[in-house]
C-alpha cells in the first residue's frame, strides 16, 4: 500500500462511526461519580482541588469502558491508585528539568511496556503519564502533592463505591462473549447449509474462553448460564461441519442433503435461542417444530453412515441448548459440564497473583523486534521532546503537546495515525463547541463543574462509537475544567488546538522514525501458523491410532495453540494490509492464497476431530504413521518458510501411499480427510514456492500490482462521485 493510500485509510477509519450499542446508564453512573467528588471539592475546597478530583474520577471511569473481564470496581481502585502515585511522585521530581525529564522518560517507557500485559493496562498506563504532566502544575509543597494525590485516589474509589453500589448488568461482558461464541455457531449452521464448506472464524470461541477464566472469587458468584454453554458450542461446531460435508456428512444431493439443511437450519435457530437466554437471563422462545425436526426416526431416518453419526450426535448436543434456552440462566438450573470440581472453571490469577505473570510478560517483549518494546521507546521519546518544544513555546499548558501524543499512540501504525487524525478533528470540534457556551455563560465555575460532568458522561456514552466523536467531548470536558479552575477561555483554546496538532504530529513522526511494521514479519507468522496446525492434525490422528484420554487432551491442547497461531497470523495481516511497506518474502496474494489453504487444512483436521472413536473403539494403526509424517514434514516447512525456501512434503506422501496400499484399511473417512490435508498442503506451497527468477522479480510485480490496483480505484472512485 502507497503512503497516500494508507493516509486516505487511516482518516476513513479515524472518522468513521461505529455500529454499536450505547450504554447511556453505564455513562451516566460514571458521571456521576465525578459530579460527587467534583461537588463537594468545589464547595469545601477550591477549583484546584475539584481539577485533581475530576481527572481521577474521570480517568478512572473511562478505564472501566476498556474490554477487560475483571471487576469493573479493581479497574477503578487500580486506575485511582496509578494516577495518584504518578501525581505524587511527579511533584517530587517537579520543578528542575534534571529531575523531571528523566522520571517522564522512565515513566512513559514503563507506561508503553505495559502493553504486554494487554490493551486495557497499556491504555491506563498512558493516562497515568497524563496525570504526571497536568497535576505537578497545581500543588504547592509535598503536603500539598499528597492532598492532591489522596482527592484523585478519591476520584478511583467514588467510581468503584458506584459499581458495588448500583451494578448495571452484571457479568454483561462475559454474557456477550458467550452469547456471541454461540451466534457465531448458529451462523456457521446456517452458511453450511447452502456452502458446505464456509469458512469459520474462531476468533469468537477464543474470546468466550478468555471471559471464562475467573478468579475464585468470581467462580462463586458467577451465574450459571456461564458454566457450560462455551464447551456445548466448541462440540457442536465441528459436528455441523462434518455434517455438511459432502464428503464426510450428508450426500451432496437428494433426501438426505435435503434432511442435513432442515437440521442446520434448527440448529442455528436453537443456538439463537441459547445465545438470546444467556445475553438476557431470561427464557428465550425456540421455535415450535424444532424439537420435531431433531428426531431422528430409526426407521426412516434418510442419513446413513457418518451422516448418520454426526446427525445423532448433533441432535443429542442441541438437546443441551434447548434446556439452557428454556431455562433462561435460572439458578440451578443450566447444565454444567460433567468433570470434577475444580475443573469447571478456568482459573484467571488474582491481582497479586498477576505480578509475575506480568513481569514475565515484559521480559518477553524486552527486544528490539517487539512491538511492545518499540512502542515503549516511542512513548519515551516523544513524550519527553513534547514537553521540551512545548516549554519553549510562547504558550501556556504544554503538556497538552505530549498528552496528545500519549493518549494517540499506539503499538501499530494504523491506530496510532487514525487516533491521531480523530484527537485533532475531535478536539476542534469540542473546542468550538465548549468555547461557544463558555461566551454565553460567562465566568461561573459551578456552572462550568456541571457542564464539565456533562461533557464527561456524553464522552462516555460515545466511547465506542469512535475515538474522534468521544474527544469532542473529551476536549470539551477540558475547557469547562480549565473555565471552572479561572483559565481565560482566549487564552486556553488557541493553545489547546496548537498543542494537540504538535503532539500528534510527533506521535506519527515517531512512528516513521522508529516504526514496527508487521510486514516482514508475516513469513514468521505464517510458519508459526503453520507449525501449530501440524501438530493438532497429528494429535487428531494419534486420536484414532490410540483414542485415549490423554490424547484426547493433547488434542485439545493443540487445538487451542493452532487458533493461538492463526489469531496472531489474522491480526498481522490485518496490519500489513494497511501499513505502507512494500511486500518482504511475502507479497500480498501470496499471503492471501497460503492463508486459504492453511485454512482448508485445518478445516480437514476438525472434520477428522468430529469422527474421533470413543476409547473403547477400534483404533486406526495406520493414522500414527501418518501423524508423525505430518508433524515432521510441517515443523521442517514452517522452518522453510521462514527462511523463504520451498517446503517439501516426502514423508507425507509416502505415509499417504503407504495408508492407500495398507489392507483392509478400516477408515475411509479419516483417510478421506488425510487426503484432503494433503492436497491442502500442496496448495501451500504452490501459493509460497518460487523459482529463483521469480524471487527477483516478484518484488517488481507486487508493486505494478499496487499501482495498478490504485490508480483503477482512483477512476472508480472518480465515476462514483461523478454519477452520485
Amino acid at each position: 500500500m502507497t503512503w497516500l493510500r494508507a493516509f486516505r485509510e487511516v482518516v476513513r477509519s479515524g472518522l468513521t462511526i461505529e455500529e454499536t450499542r450505547l450504554e447511556p446508564l453505564l455513562a451516566l453512573r460514571t458521571a456521576a461519580g465525578m459530579a460527587i467528588v467534583i461537588g463537594p471539592a468545589l464547595w469545601l475546597a477550591s477549583p484546584a482541588y475539584a481539577a485533581s478530583a475530576a481527572l481521577g474520577a474521570y480517568s478512572a471511569g473511562g478505564a472501566t469502558f476498556q474490554r477487560t473481564w475483571r471487576p469493573r470496581k479493581v479497574i477503578a481502585l487500580g486506575a485511582g491508585a496509578g494516577l495518584a502515585l504518578s501525581t505524587f511522585v511527579g511533584y517530587l521530581a517537579a520543578g528542575r528539568l534534571v529531575t523531571f525529564l528523566p522520571l517522564l522518560t522512565v515513566w512513559a517507557f514503563a507506561a508503553g511496556m505495559a502493553w504486554a500485559a494487554g490493551s486495557t493496562a497499556g491504555i491506563v498506563a498512558g493516562t497515568t503519564v497524563g496525570s504526571m504532566l497536568v497535576t505537578v502544575t497545581l500543588p504547592t509543597s509535598v503536603g500539598r502533592a499528597l492532598e492532591h494525590a489522596g482527592i484523585i485516589a478519591l476520584g478511583g474509589v467514588a467510581q468503584a463505591v458506584l459499581i458495588l453500589l448500583f451494578p448495571i448488568r452484571r457479568w454483561g461482558a462475559h454474557r456477550d462473549a458467550l452469547a456471541d461464541a454461540l451466534a457465531a455457531v448458529a451462523d456457521y449452521a446456517r452458511r453450511l447449509r447452502q456452502d458446505p464448506t464456509a469458512p469459520f472464524d474462531p476468533e469468537p470461541l477464543m474470546t468466550a474462553r478468555y471471559a471464562a477464566a475467573v478468579t475464585p472469587a468470581q467462580a462463586r458468584t458467577r451465574p450459571p448460564a456461564l458454566h457450560g454453554p462455551r464447551g456445548l458450542a466448541e462440540r457442536i461446531r465441528p459436528i455441523v461441519a462434518a455434517l455438511a460435508d459432502p464428503g464426510v456428512g450428508a450426500p451432496a444431493e437428494g433426501p438426505g442433503r435435503d434432511r442435513a439443511r432442515e437440521l442446520l437450519d434448527t440448529a442455528a435457530d436453537v443456538l439463537d435461542a441459547a445465545a438470546r437466554s444467556i445475553r438476557r437471563g431470561t427464557p428465550a422462545e425456540v421455535p415450535p417444530g424444532s424439537t420435531d425436526v431433531l428426531r431422528v426416526d430409526e426407521e426412516h431416518e434418510v442419513l446413513e453412515g457418518p451422516a448418520r453419526q454426526a446427525a445423532e450426535r448433533l441432535v443429542e448436543l442441541l438437546g443441551e441448548a434447548l434446556e439452557i434456552a428454556g431455562c433462561g440462566g435460572a439458578r440451578g438450573k443450566t447444565p454444567t459440564p460433567p468433570g470434577p470440581a475444580g475443573a469447571q472453571f478456568l482459573v484467571r490469577p488474582t491481582v497479586f497473583q498477576l505480578v509475575p505473570v506480568v513481569v514475565r510478560a515484559v521480559r518477553r517483549e524486552l527486544r528490539r523486534d517487539s512491538p511492545v518494546f518499540r512502542h515503549a521507546v516511542r512513548l519515551a521519546a516523544v513524550a519527553t521532546l513534547g514537553y521540551l518544544i512545548a516549554a519553549r513555546l510562547p504558550l501556556g499548558h504544554g503538556y497538552w503537546a505530549p498528552i496528545a501524543s500519549v493518549m494517540v499512540m499506539r503499538p501499530d501504525f494504523h491506530r496510532t495515525y487514525a487516533r491521531a487524525v480523530a484527537r485533532l478533528a475531535g478536539t476542534l470540534a469540542g473546542v468550538a463547541l465548549a468555547t461557544g457556551m463558555v461566551r454565553a455563560l460567562g465566568p461561573d465555575a459551578h456552572v462550568f463543574g456541571a457542564l464539565a460532568v456533562v461533557s464527561a458522561g456524553l464522552s462516555y456514552m460515545l466511547n465506542r462509537t469512535g475515538y474522534a466523536y468521544s474527544q469532542c467531548f473529551t476536549a470539551a470536558y477540558v475547557v469547562f475544567l480549565l473555565g471552572m479552575g479561572g483559565q481565560a477561555w482566549e487564552q486556553t483554546v488557541p493553545e489547546r488546538v496548537v498543542l494537540t496538532l504538535l503532539g500528534g504530529a510527533l506521535a506519527m513522526l515517531a512512528y516513521v522514525v522508529f516504526p514496527a511494521w508487521e510486514t516482514p514479519k508475516l513469513a514468521g507468522r505464517l510458519a508459526d501458523w503453520l507449525a501449530a496446525n501440524g501438530r493438532y492434525a497429528a494429535a487428531v490422528l494419534r486420536s484414532y491410532a490410540d483414542p485415549t484420554r490423554e490424547h484426547r487432551a493433547d488434542m485439545r491442547r493443540a487445538l487451542l495453540a493452532s487458533r493461538e497461531a492463526r489469531a496472531a497470523w489474522q491480526e498481522a495481516y490485518d496490519r500489513a494490509k494497511r501499513e505502507p511497506v512494500r511486500p518482504r518474502g511475502l507479497t500480498s496474494r501470496e499471503a492471501e492464497e497460503a492463508q486459504e489453504a492453511l485454512k482448508g487444512f485445518g478445516r480437514a483436521a476438525m472434520l477428522m476431530e468430529s469422527h474421533v472413536p470413543r476409547e473403547d473403539s477400534r483404533f486406526v494403526p495406520e493414522a500414527e504413521q501418518f501423524a508423525e509424517a505430518l508433524e515432521a514434514d510441517t515443523a521442517q516447512a514452517a522452518a522453510d518458510v521462514r527462511e523463504h525456501r520451498n517446503p517439501d512434503w516426502g514423508r507425507v506422501e509416502k505415509a499417504f501411499h503407504a495408508w492407500e496400499g495398507a489392507a483392509g484399511d478400516r477408515s475411509p473417512v479419516v483417510r478421506h480427510e488425510a487426503e484432503l490435508q494433503k492436497r491442502a498442503l500442496e496448495d501451500l506451497s504452490t501459493a509460497v514456492s518460487r523459482t529463483p527468477l521469480e524471487r527477483d522479480v516478484g518484488s517488481a510485480r507486487e508493486e505494478q500490482r499496487v499501482r495498478a490496483a490504485v490508480a483503477a480505484e482512483g477512476d472508480g472512485s472518480g465515476s462514483a462521485h461523478q454519477g452520485g
